[in-house]
């Protein structure tokens, strides 16, 4: 599957706008972080760009998101890494996250939300006026942004990487994409 059609398939799925930028923000990031540990961008980036594409039809039922969503892709031929980071980045199905891009996908994920949220305080509400220490030192606020599990994004040191560089190219990712993202 292209990136096109991916995104297409993504359009068609979910009707949140705000969904889909959040899909765009972690599909950055799980670029960025292939290029950063040497993997295969394309697929890493398609993973982070499906991995809530099932989320419109599971909303009102956490413990089937991603459930659905892997088996859409497996359906459609998507390659099993892919299918098996999806599934997996829901931590209800307490499901192993062995490979690199599993670990790369769970954490990116509440990363971008905290990311957002941290742009979004700032008066110009723009990703290029917050830098990585800003982002940390939201990150250390409990009471800031509760639905970014600080437990998942601090997980990626299973992948060996420092929050505060984890935070950095995630960053970098997103001001990339900023126009996308409306930030």
């Amino acid at each position: 599957m292209t990136r096109d059609e991916a995104y297409a398939l993504l359009k068609e799925n979910l009707h949140n706008k705000n969904l889909i930028k959040h899909c765009l923000a972690v599909e950055a990031v799980m670029g960025k972080l292939a290029d950063y540990f040497g993997e295969d961008r394309e697929k890493w980036g398609l993973a982070g760009l499906l991995h809530d594409i099932d989320y419109d039809q599971t909303a009102g039922e956490p413990e089937k998101h991603s459930l659905l969503g892997a088996e859409m892709l497996e359906e459609m031929g998507i390659d099993e890494e892919i299918v098996y980071a999806v599934e997996a980045h829901n931590a209800i199905h307490g499901l192993p996250r062995t490979k690199l891009i599993d670990k790369a996908l769970y954490a990116s994920d509440p990363l971008t939300g905290l990311i957002v949220a941290a742009a979004l305080i700032h008066p110009d509400k723009k990703l290029s006026s917050i830098d990585t220490d800003f982002v940390l030192n939201r990150y250390g606020e409990k009471s800031f942004a509760r639905g970014a599990d600080r437990d998942v994004i601090a997980s990626c040191s299973e992948m060996g990487i420092e929050l505060k560089e984890f935070i950095g190219l995630s960053l970098e990712a997103m001001q990339e994409i900023s126009t996308d993202l409306g930030l």
